[in-house]
């Protein structure tokens, strides 16, 4: 079988056609991607960052004064310090053994 002139400009302009339309498609979805992405995506992770930003500094300042309350205490009783850190390191050193 074969095709006539006709029918193979038909079947060119039919195959430019459904490349066009596969590129507007194409180019469509990548627009859809991209405005998912500045709609949900990016405000979702800034999101989580601030959160992890404001956990780190609840973490910090926690630490912080956890520190300067021990300092305080050992300061305070500093014999009583001492006595609590040899029995804490004798008891480590038979559990470790």
């Amino acid at each position: 079988m074969f095709f006539g002139k006709k029918d193979k400009k038909k079947a060119a302009k039919a195959a430019v056609a459904l490349q066009k339309s596969a590129q507007d498609e194409i180019r469509s979805l990548k627009e859809q991607v991209e405005e998912l992405l500045n709609d949900r995506v990016t405000p979702a992770i800034v999101q989580a960052a601030d959160k992890a930003d404001q956990v780190v500094h609840n973490t910090k300042e926690l630490t912080d004064h956890q520190m300067k309350h021990v300092s305080d205490k050992v300061q305070s009783k500093p014999l009583i310090a001492i006595v609590l850190s040899i029995v804490i390191g004798y008891l480590l050193g038979r559990v470790i053994r």
